[in-house]
C-alpha cells in the first residue's frame, strides 16, 4: 500500500499541483494581519493576488478549505485551510478536518498531487510530530486518488 510521503525542505519548492496554506478564519483582512510563517512565505513569493481572492471568499469555518489561484507561483492553485479556533489554537480534530477538506477541494479541482505543511504546529500549539501523524493518518485513505506529501520546513 502507498504511503504519504514526508519531505524536509520548503513547501514552496514542491513539484505538486497544489499547496496548502494554513490560514485563519478569514474575518480580518489579510493586509491587516501581516502574514507570517507559511502564509508569509506564500505571500512573499506568490504576491497579493491569492490573498485578494481569499478575502472575497468570506469567513472560513475551522477545518474548512477554499482554493485560489497560485499568483506568481507555478501551482494550479493554493488551498487555504482554517486550522485555528476563535482563540488561535487548534486540536487534532481540526487538523484532520483540514486535511479531508483540502483533499476534497484538490480532487474536485482535478489536482493530482498536494503538499501539506504542518498545520497547527506553529501558532496552533500542537507538536510537529503529532501533527505529522494526524495528517498522515487522515490522508492515507485518499492515496488512491491523489499523491500526498507532508513538508517539514528545513532551510537549505
Amino acid at each position: 500500500m502507498a504511503s504519504v510521503l514526508v519531505k524536509y525542505g520548503d513547501l514552496l519548492d514542491q513539484e505538486v499541483d497544489a499547496i496548502v496554506n494554513p490560514w485563519n478564519r478569514n474575518i480580518i483582512p489579510w493586509f491587516l494581519l501581516l502574514p507570517h510563517g507559511v502564509s508569509g512565505a506564500i505571500r512573499k513569493r506568490a504576491g497579493r493576488q491569492p490573498f485578494r481572492e481569499l478575502g472575497r471568499l468570506g469567513p472560513i469555518q475551522s477545518g474548512s478549505a477554499v482554493v485560489t489561484s497560485a499568483g506568481k507561483l507555478d501551482y494550479k492553485g493554493i488551498i487555504h485551510v482554517c486550522g485555528l479556533t476563535w482563540y488561535w489554537t487548534t486540536n487534532e480534530k481540526i487538523v484532520r478536518l483540514c486535511v479531508e477538506s483540502s483533499i476534497k477541494v484538490a480532487v474536485d479541482n482535478g489536482y493530482k498531487s498536494i503538499a501539506f505543511p504542518l498545520i497547527g504546529a506553529g501558532v496552533g500549539g500542537l507538536s510537529s510530530e503529532r501533527v505529522r501523524e494526524v495528517i498522515s493518518d487522515a490522508a492515507t485513505p485518499y492515496l488512491d486518488r491523489l499523491a500526498i506529501r507532508i513538508v517539514i520546513f528545513k532551510r537549505n
